[in-house]
């Protein structure tokens, strides 16, 4: 399929992965399971349906240069640094315009950058129907199968009875509140919105046109790839682009949205030190630990440490303990999902050291 291109999203900054994650050194290029990088372990997944040689990654200034070291095998020019923050429906509707010019029956998948996938076989079997799907000019989206009344995810809705393949879309559901999460996991026929999309690169951009010119303008307006006005260009414009996601750009609005629901593959997008935890080997007392630990009377704790020093933990439950050279993070695990705020706190005032 050799018209089948892979975009990889790693712009974020993963502030809720503090003080283990900073601006050069993110989540996505981070190795929380074993020997290989959330992003490194998102090109592994893919390889059965796209060489290297065809997948981008569009990142910013501060990870670039270590996403080109961990991904020797990606083409180092398919690896773009966007010259401002706009999210995802400037990012994706950039890389369908580089592909677009570059290949006419470009077809796209879209992929995040730091999401684990713990059943990899049974991923892959969707992904060729997903391109085929797409390539017959519809957009697609992935539903994964809910394991619980989630509240931090968007939902897809799916026709009642469910089955396998292309199925239509009924709607789309923002995150819910704990009793609507409750329902939708009842109802069965709710998926969670994983964040991963495809089309041919000529139907997102026209959908762009029709629901988002000014930025389909400004996109228009760029070079092609190769010019080399295109970097100076591209730095004068994208900036200029409206901010707001692909999902309500476009999915929300299109009318050729169809799902792939993808049952439980084992998919997490790994959205806080909990996440970490939960994925991790515990011992008999629901302890996880990264490095040298010892725990006494203690359960249900994350402990990630340096590697030159010893964490001692004595009578606590469910904390998570993220030691690093320049910073200590002590939080109730429950709560991890907020460590984002303490980045905030540090940007008010202005420790740039520890950003």
């Amino acid at each position: 399929m050799p018209h089948n291109y892979g975009l990889i999203l790693a712009g974020g900054r993963g502030t809720r992965f503090w003080p283990r994650s900073r601006r050069s050194q993110a989540k996505q290029v981070l190795k929380f399971f074993g020997g290989r990088s959330l992003i490194q372990q998102t090109v592994d997944r893919l390889r059965p349906v796209l060489p290297p040689e065809r997948i981008w990654v569009l990142t910013n200034d501060h990870l670039r240069a270590e996403i080109v070291k961990q991904l020797p095998e990606v083409p180092k020019k398919q690896i773009l640094a966007e010259p401002a923050q706009r999210n995802t429906a400037p990012a994706i509707g950039l890389a369908a315009h580089i592909l677009q010019s570059i290949d006419p029956e470009a077809v796209m998948g879209v992929f995040p950058a730091d999401h684990v996938i713990g059943r990899t076989r049974d991923y892959v079997r969707l992904l060729r129907p997903a391109f085929q799907a797409a390539r017959q000019g519809k957009i697609v989206v992935f539903g994964i199968q809910p394991r619980w009344a989630e509240t931090g995810y968007g939902y897809i809705e799916f026709p009642q009875g469910v089955a396998n393949g292309q199925t239509p879309v009924t709607s789309f559901r923002e995150k819910p509140d704990a009793e609507t999460a409750e329902k939708f996991l009842a109802a069965g026929n709710f998926y969670w919105n994983a964040g991963m999309f495809f089309w041919k690169t000529s139907v997102l951009l026209d959908a762009l046109r029709h629901y988002l010119p000014k930025t389909a303008t400004l996109l228009a307006g760029l070079p092609p790839f190769s010019s080399r006005r295109f970097n100076a260009r591209l730095a004068e414009t994208f900036p200029r682009c409206e901010n707001i996601s692909i999902d309500y750009a476009v999915l929300e609005r299109a009318s050729n949205v169809v799902g792939i629901p993808a049952g439980d593959i084992g998919w997490n997008d790994v959205g806080s030190w909990n996440a970490v935890y939960e994925l991790q080997r515990r011992d008999a007392h629901n302890n996880a630990v990264v490095g040298e630990a010892l725990l006494y009377d203690s359960y249900g704790n994350y402990v990630d440490g340096a590697k030159k020093k010893l964490i001692a933990l004595l009578g606590v439950n469910d904390l998570v303990v993220v030691d690093t050279p320049d910073a200590l993070l002590i939080s109730d695990r429950r709560r991890a999902q907020q460590v984002g705020e303490l980045v905030k706190q540090l940007e008010k005032q202005k420790r740039k050291d520890l950003l």
